[in-house]
């Protein structure tokens, strides 16, 4: 009988292991293949090399089935990276946002990520990106206004009198 083949091997070994570790179950799963490897007399580099992991994993994995049996393969929660602002400094970034940045001793009068971004650095000494600073306005529950656009040679005379309601002192 002819050997099966996959076409594009390479790309679809990249793909097959990008499933693998999307779902916990399949991470499991993973884990049990490379620890019934191993029971069968397989090395942790070799089965490493079969799964395209490294040998330190699968070394962990075994370590982890040794000590605590099918429960050790289970993926635990992952913490994440640590907040770079403490709870603190929230604090004081929500009071700051209630005022205008000249009051921060920042320029500008709307707060955008840039400007976010610098009093943050100038104040903690923490270099936060503009992205990061404009998802710290949603978690601060804030949103992002834009200043209204002026028309470059607009009459302000003639804005005034068409206005329904006139400004105060007019």
């Amino acid at each position: 009988m002819k050997p099966l083949t996959i076409n594009d091997a390479q790309t679809m070994i990249l793909g097959l292991q990008d499933e693998i570790r999307r779902g916990s179950e399949s991470r499991y799963d993973h884990r049990l293949h490379c620890v019934l490897l191993v029971a069968k007399g397989y090395t942790c580099p070799q089965v490493a090399s079969l799964f395209g992991d490294a040998p330190r994993s699968v070394e962990g994995w075994v370590r982890s089935f040794e000590r605590d049996g099918f429960a050790g393969l289970i993926e635990g929660e992952r913490s994440g990276r640590p907040p770079r602002l403490n709870e603190a400094q929230l604090k004081e970034i929500d009071a700051a946002l209630r005022n205008t940045p000249v009051t921060a001793g920042m320029t500008g009068h709307l707060w955008d990520g840039k400007t976010l971004s610098a009093y943050i650095k100038h104040k903690y000494g923490i270099h936060l990106g503009v992205r990061q600073s404009q998802r710290l306005f949603k978690h601060l529950d804030f949103r992002l206004r834009k200043p209204r656009p002026l028309l470059a040679h607009a009459d302000p005379i003639a804005q005034e009198a068409h206005k329904k309601t006139q400004s105060v002192g007019s």
